[in-house]
């Protein structure tokens, strides 16, 4: 007998959620396979299987939480699949033995009796439908999904030409109409009650939340009740970089293969501000300011999920092409439910854009430990004063920057802000500071 455990996840998840079995008590499982799927505060996590033989004991079920190291399942090494159909000769002498104790069970006129053949028809398509149910290839996110709305996964139609179920699939598949039994219908033909349960007077949709949304609803709470948090507002006129960013576009993707964004002149403009205001690029540890010398920026994305923040890497050492890249790289792989814990860990400070959903103002939130956001937000015409005499229509837009007032003070934040302002209203500067 083998034991499958929980295996080390990364130095801050010590537990989680069992999302669902890929494997059944008393299936045959080879090393290798996957046998179990793990939700995690941060990533979804498939386990897989050390040993070979058959899977003779499950110790959890799906939604318990279980800790590193638990032993989740036994693998029974000399074991083989257990049968779970009968041989069609054992099939065939039960049948006649019940034809001699029960002439009714005979074949019946104008019905025609099923030939050697057409029973191992039957059980051929009855064996691979099941197996198909069983195996169905599926994303994590098309599993949860399926699982939270009581779909069974092998129902899911898919267009995918691998036969891979999306999360797509499933929502479509759940959207579509299902059919209604009246009420008359109902107490005539079946002499029961209605579905309709007459106390609700409201219909209410009871939905679990999952164990990322408690995490972020934690952590979120956590942050607010931990950190002195204040939030400073200014304003930024787009035009130079609208400018910029329309006259070079086309030559970048051409170049690089990738779109030019906002975003990559945000991380550029927020590097060089946190150089010159080191503290918002630091965290508090006991009685002591861990002020860090990299720059791992956080990028907030909105997932299935939740919110989740991957990390571009040394973004002080990278190029425009090369953030772009890594942001576009990593939304892929969150909207995916791909990220592994790698990118998620360790950014010193965050960028989170709510102007993509049509945020004209907001404060963001700090991603403890950090002690800095940068909240970007809708680009939007408005009336600006030019001089004392002129007035113009400018691409305007609010920014924001939440901060821990225990390290960050009043001043900094402000003048981080303004620097901000400065550098993507000029961005030349980006050449003689960058």
């Amino acid at each position: 007998m083998a034991e499958i455990k929980v295996p080390e996840l990364a130095e801050s998840i010590a537990e989680g959620t069992i999302a669902q079995w890929l494997k059944k008590k008393g299936e045959q499982v080879q090393k290798g396979d996957y046998i179990v799927e793990l939700e995690t505060d941060k990533v979804n996590v498939e386990i897989i299987s050390d040993f070979s033989g058959t899977l003779s004991e499950l110790k959890f079920e799906e939604g318990d939480t279980v800790k590193v190291g638990d032993t989740i399942a036994i693998v029974n090494e000399q074991g083989e699949a257990e049968s779970t159909s009968t041989s069609l000769s054992e099939t065939q002498a039960q049948q006649k033995e019940t034809d001699k104790m029960d002439p009714s069970s005979k074949p019946q006129k104008n019905i025609e009796p099923q030939t050697v053949e057409d029973i191992e028809t039957d059980n051929r398509e009855d064996h691979s439908k099941d197996e198909k149910k069983q195996h169905t290839i599926a994303s994590p996110a098309a599993r949860k999904l399926a699982r939270e709305k009581g779909i069974a996964i092998g129902d899911v139609p898919t267009v995918d030409p691998m036969g891979r179920v999306r999360k797509q699939d499933v929502t479509s598949f759940q959207a579509e109409p299902k059919k209604v039994i009246s009420k008359e219908n109902n107490n005539t033909s079946q002499g029961t009650a209605p579905l309709i349960d007459k106390s609700e007077t409201k219909p209410i949709i009871h939905e679990k939340m999952s164990r990322r949304r408690q995490t972020i609803a934690k952590r979120l709470v956590e942050v607010q009740q931990t950190a002195a948090m204040l939030t400073t507002f200014n304003e930024v006129d787009m035009t130079e970089v609208l400018k910029l960013r329309n006259r070079r576009k086309n030559r970048f993707f051409e170049e690089h293969d990738v779109k030019l964004g906002f975003m990559s002149f945000f991380t550029k403009a927020s590097v060089i501000a946190l150089k010159k205001y080191p503290y918002l690029n630091a965290e508090i540890s006991g009685d002591e300011f861990l002020v860090k010398k990299f720059y791992d920026i956080g990028i907030a994305v909105s997932a299935a999920e939740g919110l989740v923040v991957p990390v571009v890497r040394d973004a002080d050492r990278k190029s425009f092409a090369d953030i772009e890249k890594d942001i576009m790289e990593l939304a892929e792989k969150a909207r995916a439910n791909k990220l592994a814990l790698k990118d998620l860990q360790g950014g010193t400070f965050t960028i989170t854009n709510g102007g993509v959903f049509g945020s004209l103002l907001s404060t963001p939130i700090l991603n403890g430990p950090q002690v800095g956001i940068l909240g970007m937000h809708k680009i939007q015409l408005r009336p600006v004063a030019i001089d004392e005499e002129r007035m113009e229509n400018r691409p305007m837009m609010y920014i924001a920057l939440s901060y821990d007032h225990r390290i960050v003070d009043g001043k900094e934040a402000v003048s981080f802000l303004v620097k901000i302002k400065e550098l993507l209203e000029d961005p030349e500067a980006f050449l003689l500071e960058g």
